[in-house]
């Protein structure tokens, strides 16, 4: 006897993309994820972004401590009155100097700490310690340490130096006061002792993610060093070149440590920060120091979108080649 046996037919077969495609999680499973993060948020918020809408908010008021009755909305005239007063663009043009001179120099005395702290010799270990040291240092400790034990003309260890090459050679040196004669050099100096070492490890970091490959191949081929140098490490740390410049000059624009302990803000040296402390704190002035301090926000923040680019683009290049 013959049976027949009847088969259920078998579903269609789903798309490859409908199948490999994960499941959708719900909105409670998604707040879920995202409510750990919501103190720090909060915090953030309440920490950066409500003091700086107070300060917007003051920038555009006519409020001077001292005359409290005066109280008037001016709109942008406080902002006008920054970009128009005589003292306040020389600020910007000692801000832009500082700045520039500091990053420069950082980077270039960077740039040859990490050639020499990229080849091997025994104790680079601690010689890289010792060299990461003057950026672990608090800003005013660091200020300080060079306004008295340097610049300080009857004991700082420059002229006890000049002192003691001038006894050598049978010549009276120099005993220059270093801080009245050249604030604005002084002031430099310091940042770019600072700064050198945070400098030197972006681009010696940058130094040892290079391809070798290519420097052997260059060798074989007959380079030098210079030759490799110039036409394969500089084009390899173009972006951490950049990348260093960038966030240096982020800081830079903001500092406001050795200005206010080597100078004081005198003699020229006066930055954008310090002439917003002394609106503050000594003119009384809350809407005209107000103004300046959201000018100085508005400079840092275009110097970090163009930060932010170019470390987007360093982890594309790195993405890539992994």
């Amino acid at each position: 006897m013959n049976t027949t046996t009847t088969r259920t037919p078998a579903p269609p077969a789903r798309p490859a993309a409908a199948a490999a495609r994960p499941p959708r999680p719900s909105r409670v499973s998604s707040w879920a994820r995202r409510a750990p993060l919501l103190p720090a948020l909060i915090f953030l918020v309440v920490v950066t972004q409500l003091p700086f809408a107070a300060t917007l908010v003051i920038s555009l008021w006519d409020w001077n401590a001292l005359y409290p009755d005066d109280r008037a909305f001016t709109g942008f005239g406080n902002y006008g009155t920054v970009l128009g007063d005589s003292d306040l663009r020389g600020a910007v043009l000692t801000t832009a100097l500082l700045t520039a001179t500091v990053v420069l120099v950082s980077l270039v005395l960077g740039l040859a700490l990490a050639l020499l702290l990229d080849r091997r010799f025994r104790g680079r270990g601690v010689v890289r310690t010792m060299t990461i040291t003057p950026f672990l240092l608090v800003p005013v400790a660091a200020a300080l340490m060079w306004k008295h034990l340097l610049f300080n003309p009857e004991y700082g260890l420059l002229n006890g130096l000049l002192a003691a090459f001038g006894d050598l050679f049978g010549f009276t040196a120099p005993q220059p006061d270093w801080i009245s004669e050249m604030p604005l050099i002084a002031v430099e100096a310091a940042l770019i002792w600072q700064w050198t070492p945070f400098m030197m490890l972006i681009l010696l970091a940058g130094l040892q993610s290079r391809p070798l490959e290519l420097t052997e191949a260059a060798r074989i081929d007959g380079a030098n060093n210079w030759q490799i140098f110039v036409h394969l490490t500089l084009p390899h740390l173009r972006r951490y070149i950049e990348l260093g410049g960038l966030l240096g000059s982020i800081y830079i624009v903001q500092h406001f440590d050795a200005v206010f302990t080597i100078t004081a803000g005198g003699l020229d040296t006066a930055n954008l920060p310090y002439v917003v402390y002394q609106e503050f704190y000594q003119a009384q002035d809350y809407g005209v120091a107000s103004a300046a301090g959201v000018l100085v926000v508005l400079g840092s923040l275009l110097i970090a979108t163009f930060a932010l680019r170019v470390v987007s683009s360093l982890f594309r290049e790195e993405g890539s080649r992994s």
